[in-house]
């Protein structure tokens, strides 16, 4: 029986990339190269589908690199381009590493605080209650000024929120700042028992006055503020520290009964 007109040859579609499908929507990418084959051809089964190359670039050097776009330009304002442009890789790479912005954002988040564990366990590790609290606004004072041109001026985890629709985002961010504030609590509670605060203290406020203050010297610091000016405001903040111990003392007499 003779072939019709209208019949023809089976065709196979080969899906070609070089980028990994491991996400929703990928595919959208994918080019598609058609060619014709014999029957026999086809009979001898279908080609495999190429997945391309496997995703190579150092992921903590991206991170630092999206650290850096976060920080100058905010969560908001840190467009998909800007990102990938800074991390050296594509928007598909980063969706299959990172699953999405706010994703690479939380993975820039846990980054920044493993870089500043060094920097909480010293402070915490001070040996009086004053000398942690100048330990830490000190050190605040110093990082936030970056004269050395490693970081952008300010704190990520300020800037990185402080306008945006998402909350989310500034969210995030207040329970990574809640955590420091829960450690320097706990550090002052610590001290109150052995005697170094008066047992009528209040660590929580102690430990709210310096997280208030250091946000103050962050936002300065994005503003320009100089390591130095910065360092004169932080001083001013701690020569009130013994008055900030006796108003919790204070506070605790009001409540007993007379």
């Amino acid at each position: 029986m003779e072939r019709s007109h209208w019949e023809r040859s089976p065709i196979s579609v080969t899906f070609d990339t070089d980028m990994l499908l491991d996400f929703p929507g990928q595919a959208n990418y994918i080019s598609i190269r058609t060619k014709k084959k014999t029957l026999q051809e086809t009979s001898q089964g279908t080609q495999k589908l190429r997945t391309g190359r496997p995703r190579c670039f150092c992921k903590e050097e991206a991170l630092d690199k999206a650290m850096t776009v976060f920080w100058r330009q905010g969560y908001e304002g840190a467009s998909l381009s800007d990102l990938t442009k800074a991390m050296g890789i594509n928007s598909p790479s980063l969706y299959a590493c990172f699953g999405s912005k706010e994703g690479l954002f939380k993975a820039v988040l846990e980054r920044y605080d493993q870089r500043r564990e060094i920097f909480m366990t010293g402070v915490l590790a001070a040996p009086t209650a004053a000398a942690v609290a100048e330990s830490y606004l000190m050190g605040v004072a110093a990082f936030v000024a970056d004269t050395s041109g490693r970081n952008p001026p300010g704190c990520l985890m300020v800037q990185g929120g402080l306008s945006g629709g998402d909350r989310d985002i500034p969210d995030m961010l207040a329970r990574h700042r809640a955590e420091k504030e829960a450690m320097l609590r706990t550090r002052f509670e610590g001290a109150r028992k052995a005697g170094d605060l008066p047992k009528s203290s209040d660590p929580a406020a102690l430990a709210r006055y310096l997280m208030v203050m250091a946000n103050g010297l962050c936002v300065q610091a994005s503003a320009g503020a100089s390591e130095k000016e910065l360092k004169e405001v932080a001083g001013i903040a701690l020569s009130n520290w013994p008055a900030m111990v006796a108003a919790g003392s204070k506070k605790a007499r009001a409540k007993e009964p007379a």
